[in-house]
């Protein structure tokens, strides 16, 4: 299976709600009664792939990635004793939300492509560190990327925090 990147578009007093008791957030994401949440959505094992092109970093170097960008995995931990199934979620305020996403505008499809270092990648240790099979993880990343800019826009103009979790 797999660690799988996942992320959930929340309101305000959602946020607040999970802030208060974390709990709640694995109720609502691990319910069987929940398994069509249209703001949960998952980049499958692209999520450090996607944080690479976007920062140059992995996760053994995140201190070396600049915000904005730097905050779609160099976030905030929702609560530290919380396991979404590889640790806690981490969360992104309405403000880091609509920096990131204007800054994911600014990105292209061809600046991706040339941000694409398959040797390097691997050296990193770059989960799930496939990245030297050929074009198609390229592709895999980008449509990933494509889909995480497209949340990130969501939830920018519906004035939400974004939660980042593992499972």
């Amino acid at each position: 299976m797999g660690m799988v990147g996942n992320y959930l578009r929340v309101s305000k007093e959602e946020f607040e709600e999970y802030m208060q008791e974390s709990s709640k957030l694995e109720d609502r994401v691990y319910s069987e009664d929940n398994l069509e949440d249209k703001n949960l959505m998952d980049v499958d094992k692209a999520w450090e792939g996607i944080f690479f092109l976007l920062t140059g970093a992995s996760l053994s170097n995140i201190e070396d990635a600049k915000e904005p960008l730097s905050l779609i995995l160099n976030a905030t931990e929702l609560d530290p004793e919380q396991d979404m199934g590889y640790g806690p979620a981490l969360y992104n305020t309405v403000e880091q939300v609509k920096a990131i996403s204007a800054e994911m505008n600014k990105i292209s499809e061809e600046d991706l492509k040339k941000k694409f270092h398959p040797e390097k990648m691997m050296e990193l240790q770059i989960y799930p560190n496939m990245w030297d099979r050929g074009e198609e993880e390229l592709e895999y990343l980008i449509d990933y990327y494509s889909i995480l800019k497209e949340f990130y826009n969501t939830a920018a103009k519906e004035q939400q925090a974004v939660l980042f979790f593992i499972s």
